[in-house]
């Protein structure tokens, strides 16, 4: 290769980055096209005899067919029931560094999960969505740069006791393995520990490898179970170290020869701060809905103490058999965990710190390619053609939102994962939207911009109505933002006129901006698209001698084909005795989102047993001070045979009919749930 353009990749880095490639695609349900693209590449490169772009090209070809073949085995039936006792290892060994963890660190343990084991169930959405407008969300889990910590946390404390290096180093990756292997093997964290191995491995028989090569191998170990490849964390690991080796070169070109001792340092970390930031923003973009710019100033402030606090945590977690000791590292981890919060929310609360975005497969696919001539720039001496690459893939992102995205049809149901609160959106057969109520709202912002608006708007489509069950803050916090963000053609709203502040500023977006105001009366019904809507309360009679808005919610049942879902906001038993009084007949449903949050008050038996659903649907908050959801509850739907999703142990759901035919996502996984 010619030497003005740097050191080539490693064939190991070009083949993982081709079989990650067709992986991802494989799973967005792009394989065929892909398949048959990379087929046309492949003839092409063998009829010029270019053998390494034609085994490149088979390579990507591979990964998208194990994306298709992979998904099968997560397919199951209905009545299929995971178990305790099918979880394997890992899973356990995770569950125990859990359960130390909760132990040890009291209220500090849902982020001491997230940082020792890549637990996020007991992360709010309100800190995840300011951890992201700060630009540190990457440092809310588990991750590559954590492990490193404390592989190297190890090595100086054997280097201290004057162990051998060579020995010290075998010590240390022996250590690091135990370590990822006792909190369940994150994704990150077994990249992170297959490169330090290679690492010590090149430094023992004293052969330098290439940190592209170290970094592909370690990113494919984990994919040995190919969904891994759909990880977040998984995703920001291996961009991040990608742009740690990048900033890295362009470091040794262009500052070395500039700057010196102090003012060398700072000017490494804030170049490699710029780096990650700008080569992980398309995944934040996707997935957060925005792109910090205060970013690279907040990881430098956040760096160092990140460095004494993951090595501060581990200590703790290694020592939880010894409680006094344990329990003394946790003591001390407490002042650093609220430094690093507080650098958090100090970031988060600068205005124009962080740029709300509004992504979609083609501008996240473009940022993507941004991202990859950003890098090639920084590797070469002469960065001239991959400049030009990114100025182009920047064109198509900003082109990208006039061209409308296609959509495979049926009607799907989304249950989105706010916490502690109701977000249910229904994408017509022709792609447009219903939203059911629009979760919460705090301080700093609402569900509505955090989480409703980047998921409707990076899939395309436009809100046809928005539905309000009720006007309590956990379901009307996000729909201000909805109704001015998105304008719904119209808004149902049951009109009770008590429950939250937040209430009368929806009522006055919908107002200012023209959207269509309609109270909800039981017997009223829509069609949208192709699917229908019938309202089966409250009915106006009813809720005039009520003082409670849960009584007075929005009842729907939504229809499409032989499919029914029953949709009842925070209805609890009195309202449940009217509908089975008025509309029995019509409550039979396939899906129920189950009334509350799934609290005591609500799901009473023949309610249940005239919805008789095959899957019940809970949106509620992890570890809420509430107990939702009730045991009795979910003892109840057990009797009755049917399967329950929960938001806060699966993240988002979302079930899919065709009209006759159910399936469900959840957690990755795929069910058939068609009686």
């Amino acid at each position: 290769m010619d030497p003005r353009h740097g050191q080539p990749l490693p064939l190991i880095a070009l083949a993982y980055s081709s079989f990650a490639s067709g992986l991802i695609l494989g799973y967005a349900g792009y394989a065929a096209a892909a398949t048959i693209g990379a087929f046309v590449l492949v003839a092409i490169a063998s009829v010029f005899r270019r053998l390494e772009r034609a085994a490149l090209g088979l390579v990507f070809i591979g990964g998208a067919m194990l994306a298709l073949t992979s998904t099968a085995p997560k397919r199951h039936s209905f009545k299929a029931r995971q178990s305790d006792s099918t979880s394997g290892p890992l899973d356990r060994a995770r569950d125990r560094a859990s359960r130390s963890i909760d132990d040890l660190f009291g209220s500090d343990a849902p982020m001491a999960r997230a940082l020792l084991i890549a637990d996020q169930h007991g992360i709010p959405p309100e800190m995840r969505d300011r951890y992201a407008r700060a630009g540190m969300v990457h440092m809310l889990s588990i991750s590559g740069l954590h492990v490193a910590i404390v592989a190297s946390a190890v090595m100086l404390l054997l280097e201290a006791a004057r162990v051998r290096r060579s020995h010290a180093s075998i010590i240390g990756v022996s250590i690091t393995g135990f370590y990822v292997v006792v909190i369940g093997a994150p994704a990150p964290a077994v990249r992170s520990a297959v490169m330090l191995a290679m690492v010590a491995a090149s430094r023992g028989v004293q052969r330098p490898t290439s940190p592209w090569a170290g970094l592909a191998v370690g990113a494919l170990v984990p994919l040995v179970v190919p969904a891994t490849v759909l990880d977040l964390g998984y995703q920001l690991s291996v961009a991040g170290i990608a742009g740690l080796i990048a900033s890295g070169m362009l470091a040794r070109r262009t500052l070395a020869t500039r700057l010196e001792g102090f003012r060398l340092k700072i000017g490494k970390e804030l170049l490699t701060s710029i780096v990650a930031t700008l080569v992980t923003a398309p995944l934040i973009a996707w997935y957060f809905g925005r792109i910090s710019v205060i970013a690279p100033i907040a990881n430098l402030f956040a760096g160092p103490v990140i460095a004494v606090l993951q090595p501060t945590l581990f200590a703790a977690l290694a020592l939880a058999p010894v409680p006094i000791a344990g329990r003394f590292f946790a003591d001390a981890a407490h002042p650093m965990l609220v430094a690093f919060d507080f650098i958090a929310t100090a970031a988060a609360g600068v205005p124009g710190g962080s740029v709300s975005v509004i992504p979609s497969i083609v501008t996240v696919v473009a940022g993507a390619g941004v991202v990859t001539g950003l890098v090639a720039a920084c590797m070469s001496r002469y960065p001239v053609r991959p400049v030009v690459a990114a100025a182009a893939c920047l064109c198509v992102m900003a082109w990208a939102p006039a061209v409308p995205l296609p959509y495979r049809g049926g009607v799907e149901m989304h249950v989105l994962d706010v916490g502690q609160g109701d977000a249910i959106l229904f994408r017509t057969d022709r792609g447009n939207w219903v939203v059911f109520d629009a979760g919460r709202i705090w301080r700093t912002g609402d569900a509505g911009r955090s989480t409703i608006i980047p998921y409707i708007r990076s899939r395309g489509g436009r809100v046809e109505a928005f539905v309000l069950s009720h006007a309590h803050a956990d379901h009307v916090g996000g729909a201000e933002s909805v109704i001015r963000s998105l304008r719904p053609r119209v808004f149902w709203d049951s009109a009770f006129p008590q429950g939250s502040g937040v209430y009368e500023q929806t009522l006055l977006a919908a107002r200012e901006t023209g959207v269509t105001w309609r109270r909800v009366h039981a017997g009223d019904e829509t069609q949208i698209d192709g699917m229908g809507i019938a309202f089966l309360a409250p009915d106006s009679a009813w809720t005039a001698v009520l003082d409670d808005p849960n009584e007075a919610s929005t009842v729907a049942l939504v229809t499409y084909g032989s499919s029914r879902f029953l949709m009842v906001g925070d209805a609890e038993r009195d309202e449940e005795a009217w509908l089975n009084e008025h509309s029995k007949t019509e409550l039979r449903a396939d899906v129920l989102k189950v009334g509350h949050h799934g609290s005591s008050t609500s799901s009473t038996d023949p309610f249940l047993a005239a919805v008789n659903p095959a899957l019940a649907v809970i949106s509620v908050g992890a570890d809420n001070t509430y107990g939702h959801p009730s045991m009795d509850v979910l003892a109840a739907l057990s009797r009755l045979g049917t399967r329950t999703a929960r938001t806060d142990i699966a993240g988002t759901i979302v079930v899919h009919s065709d009209g006759r035919k159910l399936t469900m996502e959840a957690g990755g996984e795929r069910w058939d749930i068609s009686r």
